[in-house]
């Protein structure tokens, strides 16, 4: 077998069998074709898809490219939670905890920065100290101990994946619903959790743009993960404009201690408790909706969260000593800040194009070899729908040099639109899928 021949099967829109597929992920892990073959092949699968039959054998082939998880040691229901890439999607940094604090087990394999969007990983990176290189018998021992564990992929788990998974980063074939789709639950399948909560994104600083497109993946991976036994839910949810006020990896991570803190609200907050509600209801902690979101604010309130996120900080090697001190983050100084030239309402932040400045800032990758500035980014001052006028701050800009901030801030510029009428708002959470 030619994997040539495949690449042409694929790129005049035919089918592959199982065993081509099964020939191409194994040539990927034996390193047997070069990085331009596997790029031609995922730009034609990105370009052609693939059938829900091929979706289906490229999941397994990757799920099981490597070894799968047993986690029957961890007591209790273990549940994961995987967002689909979104601009200021800090949810994990705030649910994860906050699930943690109520008793439900949660093991999270993360992954870095993708196109435009923010890695949890590099955001947990730009706490001094925090290794998220675990090795699974402390995984397993921290979980067991404190209920929490966020950690990078390892070496064996789904090594096909995370093969790819760079290799899209920086070939222009990420936005797609089979790539996206089999990449998320190859994962979660060999990462041996017993349910998992899918935040698909949708909007323009999403993979998927439209609602069609979003259920459609939502639909995909909760097919995958049923039919292997798992539990899995997905929130549907807006990613018009960023979700947080804050981009970039020291300044998301801020953003997520103050909402622990009780001191924020706003989207970012709201998503996440939605999120954990399903987590804690899944997880049969709460039996409803309303119980669990009571149960997930009370935990901010007493501060049990941020305490868990604390522990999670100090198990991990990190300073702790963040969560009171934040000039120990990596800092850049405000390089630039984009001011309103009228009086008015803001009725568009496109996400898109804030996350690729922020990119520009630094905070982001271009290839797979840049180096993060944990420091920069982007630090929003207003949300769509806020009244603004002639003079007011819409956004900072983080960078260590006045060229990167140049390029970011003409960009960002482009994104913050004012105009004279209040824009009706749009919904956080489109739909819920079980």
């Amino acid at each position: 077998m030619r994997f040539v021949d495949l690449i042409i099967k694929k790129r005049n829109n035919m089918e592959l069998t199982n065993d081509e597929i099964k020939f191409f992920i194994r040539s990927v892990i034996e390193k047997s074709i070069p990085d331009y073959q596997v790029a031609a092949m995922l730009m034609a699968i990105c370009i052609n898809s693939l059938t829900e039959r091929e979706t289906a054998d490229l999941t397994m082939a990757m799920t099981y490219s490597g070894k799968t998880l047993d986690l029957s040691s961890i007591h209790g229901f273990k549940i994961d939670k995987h967002s689909t890439g979104g601009v200021a999607d800090t949810t994990t940094l705030v649910v994860a905890p906050l699930v943690a604090s109520l008793g439900l087990p949660v093991i999270k394999m993360s992954g870095r920065g993708l196109g435009f969007t923010g890695g949890t990983l590099d955001k947990l990176e730009s706490i001094p100290g925090f290794n998220i290189n675990i090795d699974m018998d402390k995984a397993i021992k921290q979980v067991n101990d404190i209920n929490i564990v966020i950690m990078g992929q390892t070496e064996t788990l789904a090594p096909a994946d995370k093969y790819i998974y760079a290799l899209r980063d920086v070939t222009g074939t990420v936005e797609s619903i089979p790539l996206i789709a089999s990449s998320i639950m190859s994962k979660k399948l060999a990462g041996g959790a017993d349910g998992f909560v899918l935040d698909v994104k949708c909007g323009k600083g999403a993979f998927t743009k439209n609602i069609e497109d979003a259920e459609l993946l939502a639909k995909e991976m909760i097919k995958l993960g049923k039919n292997l036994g798992k539990k899995v839910t997905a929130v549907i949810t807006n990613m018009d404009e960023p979700l947080g006020m804050n981009i970039g990896n020291s300044l998301e991570v801020i953003e997520a201690i103050e909402i622990l803190k009780g001191q924020k609200e706003g989207s970012l907050k709201d998503v996440s408790l939605a999120l954990g509600a399903e987590m804690l209801i899944m997880g049969g902690i709460a039996e409803d909706t309303q119980t669990a979101l009571h149960m997930l604010n009370e935990n901010i309130r007493n501060r049990k969260g941020l305490y868990k996120f604390s522990e999670l900080i100090a198990m991990q090697g990190g300073n702790p000593a963040v969560i009171d001190n934040y000039s120990l983050f990596p800092q850049r100084i405000c390089k630039s800040a984009i001011i309103s030239n009228k009086n008015g309402y803001v009725t568009e932040i496109d996400a898109l194009a804030l996350g690729k400045a922020s990119s520009f800032t630094g905070a982001g990758r271009k290839t797979k070899e840049d180096v993060i500035d944990y420091g920069a980014g982007i630090m929003l001052k207003k949300k769509v729908g806020d009244k603004v006028e002639k003079g007011e701050i819409l956004a900072r800009i983080f960078a260590k040099d006045d060229k990167r901030c140049k390029i970011a801030d003409a960009i960002a510029r482009k994104a913050i639109k004012i105009g004279s009428e209040k824009p009706e708002p749009k919904p956080l959470i489109y739909k819920i899928l079980k």
